[in-house]
């Protein structure tokens, strides 16, 4: 294979036992390792090598199903375990056609922690076209996804908290991450720069009494700011500061609007309601986004470590 191989690599402080037991029980690696919705392990005669099939569900009603067999399992003198793999699927939907990888568990000396790293690779379906898909698009998900899972494993195991809560939390997180962006880039596009909204016009002109044509640009203007901060919802790593300066921003926005024009606060789905609804939505947001697992706390780049 010519393809750049995905290797990832993150610290664990617990036992090697631990680690083996939850990376090598198939009912417990599923629970931790997104790229699999289940894993069942093939019945076996002493001295053969483990089969299994797996399944990663895409949608409802839709799956890719493949087939692995664990070809190996070592020890060293030094404590250093490794687990290889080989694995591929007959479905053309999957990207995946078939590849080779190995998990290495490496004891620490100096502290009571292990390295745990995986480094595999896979040929691509689809010929020229999957190759480059799968170039731009699915091995950089791949590795983000391993890696991704390579810290729930590690907050599971170092901090005790459920894969399941975890995913939910990241999900929530980024999908109200997602919301936020919305609503701002809405909120700055369309009623204040593409449509002009005479609500806009009016409840800015309340605000800053100047002539028509300023005020226009005066709206424009808060239109570009809100869009730039949708797009710092996006690009912004620390999402908690975001949550927590909405604490501030919403309230101001429901004060600026009844001052402009009380009337506001009985109109259907008026700014009051809207905007205590987002307040109520960013405390959520905050309580939630604290610790969220990334898959930035992975090495994604070999050190001094051979397999």
């Amino acid at each position: 294979m010519t393809h750049k191989e995905i290797y990832v690599e993150t610290t664990i402080a617990a036992p090697i036992e631990n680690i083996w037991e939850k990376t090598q029980n198939s009912a417990l690696h599923e629970k931790w390792d997104m790229r699999f919705s289940s894993i069942t392990y093939m019945p076996k005669e002493a001295g053969e090598p483990q089969r299994f099939t797996y399944t990663r569900a895409l949608i409802p009603g839709l799956k890719i199903s493949g087939w692995g067999v664990s070809v190996g399992n070592h020890e060293k003198v030094d404590g250093t375990r490794s687990s290889s793999l080989h694995f591929g699927t007959p479905q053309v939907i999957s990207p995946i056609k078939e590849g080779r990888g190995y998990w290495q568990y490496i004891p620490n000396e100096k502290s009571d922690d292990v390295t745990f790293l995986t480094a595999y690779n896979y040929e691509p379906n689809y010929g020229k076209l999957g190759k480059l898909l799968d170039k731009v698009v699915f091995r950089p998900l791949m590795g983000w996804g391993t890696a991704l899972s390579f810290d729930i494993l590690k907050r599971w195991i170092e901090k005790g908290e459920s894969p399941a809560t975890q995913y939910m939390r990241f999900l929530m997180t980024y999908g109200l991450t997602l919301f936020f962006a919305f609503v701002w880039v809405y909120h700055g596009l369309v009623p204040k720069i593409i449509a002009m909204h005479p609500e806009e016009i009016m409840m800015t002109g309340e605000l800053f009494p100047v002539e028509l044509t300023i005020l226009k640009k005066i709206i424009i203007g808060i239109g570009i700011i809100e869009i730039i901060f949708g797009f710092i919802w996006l690009l912004y790593p620390h999402k908690r500061h975001l949550f927590a300066l909405q604490f501030i921003l919403f309230p101001v926005l429901i004060l600026s609007a009844v001052t402009s024009d009380v009337q506001t606060a009985v109109h259907p789905f008026n700014p009051v309601t809207f905007n205590i609804s987002l307040t109520l939505l960013s405390i959520i947001g905050f309580s939630l986004s604290k610790d969220v697992p990334t898959a930035k706390n992975c090495r994604r780049k070999r050190t001094y470590h051979e397999k």
